[in-house]
């Protein structure tokens, strides 16, 4: 089994991923005009605030302490989504290849945790996670083919 100091690291990497992912559907929602997309992220924000709850929870019964910021690459993340907004037209489109590819991150992050071997209890919140970052993936990218498929149309 992995050891302690290891499972922590690898929980406060999964909230770093879980930071990025709330401040990027949150940005997300400052740069989309379209009143449902925007509470589609901004709801995608507080449960993914919520999973960052549970897995600071998991460290500290650990006894660590859990990650308090987002990771780097989120931040500039965020910051390429207010530059590639503000630089095209199709708003909307962008926003939802940019979240897309945060995504694309957090399930990697989540996928590899998931590969771990890791206790019982901590591993079945990982899974459960996972599960919901497939969730989000999954409609952004269906979001994204959408908004991909009506600029086509308006080509």
């Amino acid at each position: 089994m992995t050891d302690r100091d290891d499972f922590i690291a690898t929980l406060n990497d999964l909230i770093e991923v879980s930071r990025d992912g709330e401040e990027g559907f949150r940005a997300s929602a400052e740069n989309v005009d379209h009143p449902q997309l925007k509470a589609f992220f901004m709801r995608r924000s507080q449960e993914v605030a919520a999973s960052v709850q549970e897995l600071q929870g998991l460290v500290r019964s650990q006894g660590g302490e859990p990650a308090a910021s987002t990771s780097l690459g989120g931040a500039l993340h965020r910051h390429w989504i207010d530059l590639k907004t503000a630089l095209t037209s199709n708003n909307t489109l962008s926003v939802l290849n940019e979240t897309e590819r945060g995504e694309d991150v957090a399930l990697k992050a989540y996928q590899e945790a998931a590969e771990m071997d890791l206790p019982t209890h901590i591993r079945t919140v990982v899974v459960r996670q996972l599960e919901g970052a497939k969730r989000n993936h999954d409609e952004v990218k269906k979001l994204r083919d959408a908004a991909q498929a009506e600029a086509d149309a308006h080509s």
